[in-house]
């Protein structure tokens, strides 16, 4: 297996990390309460994209050590730029732990898309 496709998968897990990390210290600070998103009552749709966005970068893990080298490059660069994007969107308004993860997840994927522009095939 490429030792790209290895860096390019830890790269994905700690960017997992650092979300769950977010939500931990969230949930010591009190500031998430349980079946509310921002004093609203979460629905089951709310949950639904939740787990979508969670899940994305576990199903990268496995698509960059499954996908042949060309799609798992492209998958890489493109997915984590939207991340970067995306985090980007959100950062505002959140407390300093968790724009601290924001920005180191965002660091990671910036990472991600250098490592993989930068893969030779």
């Amino acid at each position: 297996m490429d030792d790209i496709k290895i860096i390019l998968s830890f790269i994905w897990v700690a960017v997992v990390l650092c979300y769950l990390y977010g939500d931990v210290f969230s949930i010591i600070q009190g500031h998430i309460k349980p079946g509310e998103i921002d004093g609203k009552p979460l629905t089951e749709k709310m949950v639904l994209v939740m787990a979508t966005i969670m899940i994305i970068p576990i199903i990268m893990i496995v698509l960059t050590l499954t996908l042949d080298d060309f799609l798992s490059r492209w998958a890489n660069i493109i997915v984590a730029a939207i991340f970067i994007l995306f985090n980007l969107a959100s950062i505002r308004g959140y407390p300093i732990y968790e724009k601290f993860t924001l920005v180191v997840s965002m660091v990671f994927n910036l990472v991600t898309v250098y490592t993989a522009w930068n893969w030779v095939i």
